[in-house]
């Protein structure tokens, strides 16, 4: 195994919307591939055809494309091991059961769950352990009179006896004392096959050299395990993938994040204005770090320091507060010219821009996204803090707690400022010629202490108690739309 390229795959189930949880398993895989020079596949499950739907399997896809988790083979890129979809499979699952059943290691079983339990309590054990294996040497007779009655079995794979245990690339040794994995089921009646045989099937077929996955599914592995034990002895498999099982994450009250947690849907945070580097920097935390006292980093220091070795056991907790920090940093290391398109972008999709700007917008946006970069967050924070630049000016917004804020001096505050202003022309009013003139009206004219000053010019210039700097707001706002919106404050205050 160690001398065999590495191969890595996810498997989501299109039934809702990508989760946080899936896609730091698929990070992690993806990381693994790139790290190695392995490849990363991407296959759908989706062979429960009552739950997964196709708006599920087109969000996932657009998920991981969003995040920049490419792969190597699978749905839409395709591969030398198409089809990559469970449903489009089939005839290579009912091949495989064909011949684990000629081989003997899979079974016909008639047992009802309510026979495995009596049994189970009349020989004094606990009748939640389930199947007790006792189908495993019905004899023909029986068969035929368990047909008779109308009686359809399962499959069942034969489970090794005793003690059953592997190496568990992030938890180390895990053992699984015999009897406490029951012969299981691997197909139906009519031999449609469950997700217990495909996917271990998909696994060999494609060569997948590592399992990288969820800690819910450890307690199948040694199904799994038995399971290739049984591919390889019929020639469908050639190796035994090494498995790794990554820690749950958690939400508020130390729980399982769960699918109904707004925080674990990937486009509630795209939403939101989360970068894909951001949000990618931060599900990497989730279970491994890069370093110590280091938790920003870009996908490219990542992938180069990579390896599933050093991911931990124990379960992390989705920290919205932690997340938006990191997608700050990674805002703040942004290009100029690369955060003026992401906030032109979200400006267009908040409806403030239209989808041709025009070159006097380009250039206000040019101006002010310098302004706003080490301010910012989160990109939905955009059409709130410049918002302002691109209104009409009677059509301007005053926030009304913004409003509320205004201290009783705020009238004479305004005036004061239009006089002091209107001595300004186009051709002086810069950001430096405004902080002086309204410093000398209002500080030192009226005596009002800075603090409180130029709180209402913010106010009044831009509708909101926070935002950009604001001599620099007026300078790019120009003289006559600053003038007219402290005149409309003013008037508004009787």
């Amino acid at each position: 195994m160690s001398a065999s390229p590495v191969r890595v795959r996810i498997a989501p189930s299109p039934t809702g919307v990508p989760h946080v949880g899936f896609l730091r398993t698929a990070l992690f895989n993806w990381a693994y591939a790139r790290h190695t020079g392995g490849t990363f596949v991407l296959r759908i499950e989706d062979t429960d055809l009552a739950r997964h739907s196709e708006e599920s399997y087109h969000q996932m896809v657009e998920a991981l494309r969003w995040l920049g988790l490419d792969w190597d083979e699978g749905v839409e890129v395709g591969g030398p091991h198409e089809p990559y979809r469970q449903s489009q499979r089939s005839e290579l699952y009912a091949d495989v059961l064909r011949k684990l059943v000629e081989g003997g290691y899979v079974y016909e079983s008639f047992s009802t769950p309510e026979e495995a339990a009596e049994r189970r309590r009349a020989a004094g054990e606990d009748p939640q352990r389930g199947y007790d294996n006792a189908d495993r040497d019905t004899t023909e007779a029986a068969k035929q009179q368990f047909r008779a009655a109308g009686r359809e079995p399962v499959w069942r794979l034969r489970m090794p006896d005793g003690d059953h245990s592997f190496h568990d690339l992030v938890r180390g040794e895990v053992r699984f004392p015999a009897g406490s994995v029951p012969d299981y089921v691997v197909a139906r009646a009519d031999g449609t096959p469950l997700y217990t045989l495909v996917n271990p099937v998909d696994d060999a077929l494609m060569g997948i050299t590592h399992v990288l996955r969820g800690e819910d599914l450890l307690s199948s592995t040694p199904r799994q395990l038995a399971l290739f034990d049984a591919l390889k002895a019929i020639g469908t498999a050639t190796v035994t993938p090494l498995y790794g099982h990554m820690p749950y994450v958690m939400g508020e009250g130390n729980r399982k994040l769960s699918k109904r947690d707004p925080e674990s849907n990937l486009f509630v945070h795209r939403e939101r204005g989360f970068l894909p580097e951001g949000l990618l920097n931060y599900l990497a935390l989730l279970g491994w770090s890069i370093g110590p006292d280091r938790d920003v980093f870009t996908p490219a220091e990542m992938v180069e320091a990579f390896d599933i070795a050093d991911v931990v056991a124990s379960p992390s907790r989705f920290d919205l507060r932690k997340a938006e920090a990191i997608n700050a940093a990674h805002v703040r290391l942004l290009a100029p010219e690369d955060f003026r398109d992401r906030v032109l972008a979200r400006l267009q999709s908040d409806g403030v821009l239209s989808e041709h700007p025009s070159e006097r917008q380009l250039q206000v946006l040019t101006a002010a996204a310098p302004l706003v970069q080490e301010r910012m967050v989160l990109l939905g924070e955009a059409a709130p803090m410049l918002g302002f630049l691109f209104a009409a000016d009677d059509a301007l917004v005053v926030e009304e707690d913004a409003r509320s804020s205004l201290r009783p001096e705020a009238a004479d505050v305004l005036d004061a400022s239009v006089s002091a202003l209107e001595g300004l022309d186009d051709d002086g009013w810069t950001a430096a010629a405004l902080e002086a003139s309204l410093r000398e009206a209002l500080v030192d004219g009226l005596g009002v202490k800075p603090k409180f000053a130029f709180a209402p010019l913010r106010v009044a210039v831009t509708g909101r108690r926070v935002s950009p700097p604001l001599f620099e707001s007026m300078e790019l706002l120009g003289r006559d739309s600053s003038l007219a919106r402290l005149g409309a404050l003013r008037a508004s205050l009787g």
